[in-house]
């Protein structure tokens, strides 16, 4: 789905670690006040957002066999290669860092076409450039209230979550959703498989996407 960006923050200011740090010192300072400095800190930073994280498949095997330089320009082409499905289908990549991505959308939808927009583009790739720099991924999705910070960075339940689905759990060119993220997806439009994990003492339940179901004069194919 090829639609607007994501949408934009409260404030354009660019000062936004600093305020995020400074309310948090005055928390800390007088935790009597911490209702009050949680709804400030919302205020200035919540969005419900859909977020993307990416995590690229083999990273020690590679560096171990063909070190880090060759690696890192494997880092450089998955970026390009990543960048254009994310802003195409909406979303803002938030940061990279090392051999991940992370981006941000204004639902799981265009979250979940683009990590497919993604995939198909590691694909293209891969066609082209020897076995030793063909590019997988992994790919976690969540959705909910989310810390937006100056679009640099990102803080959340749900960013939890999708970092624990994409760099942990997901294997090889899989996609895995969170439950919220997984129910606000459009109906009849995706087959997901359902799964649990546990961790820290708590099993929370997450989603694997299996196929994408097309409309043809109305009817499912």
């Amino acid at each position: 789905m090829k639609k607007a960006s994501v949408s934009p923050p409260r404030s354009h200011s660019r000062s936004g670690r600093a305020l995020l740090r400074r309310l948090l010192a005055v928390r800390n300072q007088f935790p009597d006040r911490a209702d009050e400095i949680d709804d400030q800190l919302c205020d200035a930073f919540q969005r419900n957002v859909a977020v993307l994280v990416l995590d690229m498949v083999g990273f020690s095997r590679l560096t171990v066999g063909y070190g880090i330089i060759h690696y890192l320009a494997m880092i450089h082409q998955m970026e390009e290669a990543a960048g254009p499905a994310v802003t195409g289908n909406g979303g803002l990549v938030i940061k990279q860092e090392a051999d991940n991505l992370y981006a941000i959308f204004d639902d799981p939808e265009r979250a979940l076409e683009s990590a497919l927009d993604i995939f198909r583009a590691f694909d293209a790739v891969n066609s082209v450039v020897p076995p030793d720099r063909d590019i997988f991924g992994s790919i976690g999705i969540g959705y909910g209230a989310t810390l937006v910070i100056d679009e640099e960075d990102f803080f959340g339940s749900e960013v939890n979550i999708a970092c624990k689905l994409g760099e942990d759990l997901a294997g090889k060119s899989e996609i895995l959703l969170t439950q919220s993220a997984y129910a606000a997806l459009p109906p009849d439009r995706y087959i997901c498989s359902p799964a649990t994990f546990s961790i820290s003492e708590m099993t929370i339940d997450y989603y694997r996407y299996e196929r994408s179901l097309l409309r043809k004069t109305g009817a499912l194919i």
